[in-house]
C-alpha cells in the first residue's frame, strides 16, 4: 500500500498539471478572445481531453490491485501519464503569435496531436493488461476494439485535412466517451 500511495501522488501531480494546463488555455481565450481567436473544434478537443484525463484518473484506482510494483512498471506509468500532459500542451501552447488563431494552430499541429493521442490509446491497452486478467474481463470485448478503432481514426486524422472530418471526429469521440462512462458506471 505504501508504494501505491507514492505512485498515486505522482499520478495526481502530473494529471493535475494536465488539467491545469487545459484550464489555463481556456481562460486565456476568455481573457483575450481577439488575441487568442477561439475555434470550436479545438475547444471540443480540449473538452474531450479533459474528459479522458479525468476518466483515466478515476480508472487508476485499480492500480491498487497491483501487489508487485517494480521500477519498470512505475516508469511505464509515469511515461504514460506524461503523454496526457504532452497532449494538453499541444492543445494550448504558451504563444500563438505565429498563428492566426487556434484554428490555424490546431491544423498545423494536428499530426503531433493525433500521433500522441494514438500512442495514448496504445499505452492504455498496456495499462489495462498491467491491472490484471480480472480487471480486463470486466471491460469485455469493447475496450480493446475501442482502442484499436481510436488508434486507426487517429492515423486517418493525421492525413485528412478536411475541417468537416475533424469536426465530426471530435463529436464522435466525445459522444463515445460519454456513452462509455455512462454505460460503465451507471448502467452496468
Amino acid at each position: 500500500m505504501e508504494t501505491f500511495a507514492h505512485i498515486k501522488t505522482v499520478i495526481g501531480i502530473i494529471l493535475g498539471l494536465s488539467i491545469t494546463h487545459l484550464l489555463k488555455g481556456v481562460v486565456k481565450i476568455i481573457e483575450h478572445p481577439k488575441k487568442n481567436k477561439p475555434y470550436w473544434v479545438h475547444l471540443l478537443w480540449a473538452l474531450y481531453i479533459f474528459l479522458v484525463v479525468i476518466h483515466y484518473w478515476w480508472w487508476e484506482v485499480h492500480l491498487n490491485d497491483i501487489r508487485n510494483w517494480d521500477f519498470a512498471l512505475y516508469f511505464f506509468l509515469i511515461v504514460y501519464i506524461m503523454l496526457y500532459y504532452f497532449v494538453c500542451t499541444l492543445l494550448f501552447p504558451d504563444q500563438l503569435d505565429e498563428y492566426a488563431g487556434y484554428e490555424d494552430y490546431f491544423y498545423s499541429r494536428r499530426k503531433w496531436f493525433f500521433s500522441v493521442l494514438a500512442i495514448i490509446f496504445a499505452a492504455d491497452i498496456i495499462d489495462t493488461v498491467i491491472k490484471g486478467r480480472e480487471y480486463m474481463k470486466h471491460l469485455y470485448w469493447e475496450f480493446p476494439v475501442r482502442n484499436i478503432i481510436h488508434i486507426l481514426l487517429c492515423m486517418v486524422a493525421l492525413k485528412v485535412k478536411s475541417r468537416k472530418f475533424h469536426a465530426a471526429l471530435v463529436i464522435l469521440f466525445i459522444l463515445y466517451e460519454l456513452s462509455f462512462i455512462v454505460r460503465k458506471y451507471y448502467i452496468e
